[in-house]
């Protein structure tokens, strides 16, 4: 389908879910309606899940005409689940416009998480396709499409506990796309996530990845809610990550960590540093000595994965031994670092590689 660049969602009603409490009240007192309806309404959509207003059953009939004439309810089309031996889920969901995206339901790591291993994380995306061009990325390989909405955002937790019939404790904003660049919609969602009457996961639960967007990442910082946050590095110096991503040609590794000296600042958690091993690329251990050095400068915790192969690029994971090569250097330097058992390797599970297929399963 070649790269598309089109950033607008086409013109439709907006999403019943992605209203918030204050944007009900100000529709309720607009149709003559008493506030506490607003409660009744979020309680249908987020609690009871339903996939209609006309399921709405404690509302009169006037209000539920005018919600179906001012909202929609769609939910994300489910096309397929690719499942793994170790619990891991692959969801492909298809958008009311025809687009499609995925998430991953990952089972946790005692070692990566901390926590039991009944804890479920789900890497969500934020937008289809992505811009920025990383070299290692499926997610980018077909264009930027457009900016998934709050409703989009929130709905792929639903959609996936709908499906597995199985709680999500934590959130990684780590899939397709990157989130810092639909940081409007990415709030916005995070509020519904968040919210007592929404999914009511705790900001803590919730982590956003980013490759490096330094403004965002500072006005990231100063918002209220105590969001983890994830690096993308993959590369301890600005030559190697030039290669990687384009966009460290923009914000080097110098203006990228005075911004995390600020998020330092504002937040408690711990910062993420996300390091994609590949062979000959990345991962001489000369580089893991400079990551030491840069983590140990914000406190940061590393986390290591061996590359995850993509259908039409050349790049290969580094054999198990040299993987923990790296990461005994790191160890060694007094960085907290993490080797990631692989997840998903055998379902695609790198991000965009399902959608990436069913699109050009689709072509002409």
């Amino acid at each position: 389908m070649g790269g598309r660049t089109c950033g607008k969602v086409p013109e439709v009603k907006p999403s019943l879910r992605s209203q918030s409490r204050d944007d009900l009240l100000a529709f309720l007192s607009e149709a003559g309606e008493p506030d506490y309806r607003a409660g009744q309404i979020l309680h249908w959509v987020w609690k009871k899940r339903v996939r209609s207003v006309a399921a709405m059953s404690n509302l009169p009939s006037s209000l539920r005409a005018e919600l179906e004439a001012r909202f929609s309810l769609d939910e994300l089309g489910h096309v397929r689940t690719q499942g793994a031996p170790d619990a891991t889920r692959k969801f492909l969901f298809r958008l009311h416009d025809g687009q499609f995206i995925e998430c991953v339901l990952v089972p946790a790591s005692p070692a990566l998480y901390g926590e039991p291993s009944d804890r479920r994380t789900l890497c969500v995306s934020s937008q289809v396709g992505c811009a920025f061009g990383c070299k290692f990325c499926a997610s980018g390989l077909d264009g930027f499409t457009r900016n998934l909405t709050p409703d989009e955002i929130a709905g792929q937790v639903m959609r996936a506990e709908e499906l597995t019939r199985q709680r999500v404790h934590n959130l990684v904003f780590m899939g397709m796309g990157e989130p810092l660049a639909n940081l409007e919609n990415l709030l916005h969602a995070i509020d519904l996530i968040t919210a007592p009457w929404g999914l009511e996961i705790g900001a803590r639960h919730l982590t956003v990845s980013t490759a490096g967007l330094v403004p965002q990442i500072r006005r990231l910082a100063a918002h209220p809610r105590q969001i983890r946050l994830a690096v993308s590095l993959h590369g301890a110096t600005d030559e190697v990550r030039d290669l990687l991503l384009p966009i460290n040609r923009r914000w080097p590794l110098e203006d990228l960590f005075r911004a995390l000296h600020t998020w330092n600042e504002h937040k408690k958690q711990q910062i993420t540093l996300e390091y994609i091993l590949i062979e000959g690329v990345n991962d001489d251990l000369g580089q893991a000595a400079l990551l030491a050095r840069r983590a140990r400068r914000i406190h940061a915790k590393v986390n290591l994965i061996p590359y995850n192969a993509v259908a039409g690029l050349s790049w290969r994971r580094p054999p198990p031994s040299h993987c923990r090569s790296f990461q005994d250097v790191l160890s060694r330097a007094g960085v907290r670092a993490t080797l990631r058992i692989e997840k998903g390797h055998d379902i695609d599970a790198a991000c965009g590689q399902l959608r990436l297929r069913q699109e050009k399963s689709r072509e002409p």
